[in-house]
């Protein structure tokens, strides 16, 4: 037998609950709780099913928890996910399957097909996630890049350095599946059931190195600093990769393969220009370029939750919002950052990318957010596929510019954007972003129409969170990695359009955006090739 109850907790009364950080407890106090809310003695085991904060009267905040109460005990299930039923009959001669990229949706794909007892290879061109983190340091403290291993490129793809979110939009089965092998390789027990789940990048770090130990020591077959250089493409099937090292472009291996998982991430240029020359099906895509804007993480707690927002329940507050303009079209905030930093997400030379961080506690002064608008071919004046990559980059080369060299990023107060001007002194919101920022006038970076949406909007946002337009916000250029630029095609069973035996996957491919429908992309895309090789 099993009962769910959900209940709206106020505030008051939930402080004086055990800090519950599990999605069950056994704690007397929180059982007699629900059992007087629910007039009637409950089953045995209690599991939260989710936990969100409802702050829209700031003077009565409650905490809304879903809770099912079971006669059986759920933790082992919880504890042991199973990525796929599929199971290779090892007297079968096993296939050869290549993973290129090893963000989630190439982690996720490759624990998938280790599961059903293949041995992928698994090929990433940038670096370990440890050493990658010491060459993200390097470029924060001494502005030198390294255009294999950054932000963009190395082990657990752009989302390693990031709010480290698990929430998205999409709604799959496979998403409590992600979630609990997140847990299983170190992930705190909260993103279970919290409405927001998040890891920060931390614990993302740890999960990934588990993940892919795990993985090697079943079988899978893991390569770093080798970049996918070439396919060979024969009667529009797939036959092999050519793979060669990262750094110096020498020592080409070529493997014989069956199949591809092309997750290669959002900021591949290279490998996309290569795909299309061997007959791979690319398109343009719209996307969204912008800046990240900083206020003060307490005026953000303080506007959400009002004067409760020292509650030790009430996390760092974060925000979603959006508001339409008259230029036609709507500023949006993406990627929130509660407590975090703003980061140098470059991966070209001479080009400046920003990006939002945080860690798991998200206890830094400032809270930055993406704020973008949409782009799409009338502004890249091209229907070339590869016309929103050129757009990319001729922003990201203006923005290293006007920050004067040295990956530092052009920034700007928000009093002085509004007022065309540019800034000379920071006020009470300093910038976060290294290797270090350069006072300057956004709108000579901005496209013309992004200026004036951003202008406007900000305005307008205002109105929703008292403060968002702060004069003294920052707001640092440019941030054009938002999502892929281009869709790999594929058809409905998975495959490129145009050569079978490819997999195109995950957030590169133009088929998700963020960690948690990436990962969910990358077991399906498995599960479609795995019923293709073995149906």
């Amino acid at each position: 037998m099993e009962t769910d109850i959900r209940l709206a907790i106020p505030l008051a009364v939930y402080e004086r609950f055990p800090k519950i950080q599990s999605p069950y407890t056994d704690d007397r106090d929180v059982r007699a709780y629900f059992e007087k809310k629910a007039h009637k003695k409950l089953p045995k085991y209690c599991r939260f099913l989710k936990k969100s904060i409802d702050a829209r009267h700031k003077n009565d905040i409650r905490v809304v928890v879903q809770a099912r109460f079971q006669d059986t005990d759920f933790r082992k299930a919880m504890e042991e996910p199973v990525l796929t039923d599929h199971k290779i009959d090892n007297g079968k001669d096993k296939k050869r399957v290549v993973v290129c990229g090893s963000g989630p949706a190439g982690l996720f794909a490759a624990a998938t097909l280790v599961e059903a007892g293949l041995s992928p290879i698994l090929l990433e061109r940038g670096r370990d996630v440890d050493t990658r983190t010491e060459d993200v340091k390097h470029l924060k403290e001494d502005g030198i890049l390294d255009i294999c291993s950054n932000v963009q490129f190395g082990e657990g793809g752009a989302g390693t350095f990031s709010d480290g979110k698990l929430f998205s939009g999409v709604s799959d089965p496979r998403r409590d599946l992600v979630l609990s092998t997140f847990v299983k390789y170190g992930a705190p027990k909260s993103i279970l059931y919290e409405s927001h789940p998040h890891i920060g990048t931390d614990y993302l770090r740890k999960v990934i190195r588990n993940m892919r130990q795990d993985l090697a020591e079943r079988g899978a077959q893991v390569l770093f600093e080798r970049k996918l250089s070439d396919i060979c493409v024969s009667d529009e099937k797939l036959k092999s990769v050519t793979h060669v090292s990262s750094y110096s472009g020498q020592d080409a291996v070529e493997i014989p393969c069956d199949a591809l998982v092309l997750a290669i991430g959002h900021s591949a240029r290279d490998t996309f220009y290569m795909l299309s020359e061997r007959g791979v099906k690319l398109e343009q895509k719209p996307f969204a370029v912008g800046v990240r804007i900083e206020h003060l993480q307490s005026e953000i707690d303080r506007s959400q939750f009002g004067e409760c927002f020292e509650s030790e329940i009430l996390h760092p507050a974060n925000y979603k919002v959006v508001t339409a303009t008259s230029t036609g079209r709507k500023l949006y905030s993406f990627c929130m950052c509660p407590g975090g930093e703003v980061v140098c997400g470059s991966s070209e030379e001479n080009g400046v990318v920003t990006n939002g961080m945080s860690e798991y506690a998200r206890a830094r002064e400032n809270a930055n957010s993406a704020m973008l608008v949409g782009v799409d071919e009338k502004d890249f004046g091209s229907t070339d596929w590869d016309a929103g990559i050129r757009f990319q980059q001729a922003l990201e080369k203006l923005a290293y510019e006007k920050g004067k060299g040295g990956y530092s990023a052009p920034a700007q107060r928000v009093s002085d954007f509004h007022a065309h001007r540019k800034t000379t002194e920071w006020g009470k919101v300093r910038p976060s972003y290294l290797p270090g920022v350069t006072m300057s006038d956004l709108w000579e970076v901005l496209p013309e129409e992004v200026a004036r949406t951003l202008d406007e909007g900000l305005t307008l946002l205002d109105r929703k969170i008292n403060g968002f337009d702060d004069p003294d916000a920052v707001i640092t250029a440019v941030e054009t990695r938002s999502s892929s630029p281009v869709r790999i095609r594929r058809d409905e069973n998975g495959e490129n359009l145009s050569v079978s035996g490819i997999y195109p996957t995950g957030e590169g491919a133009g088929y998700a955006g963020g960690i948690m429908s990436s990962a969910i992309d990358g077991i399906r895309q498995a599960e479609v090739l795995l019923d293709k090789l073995f149906s």
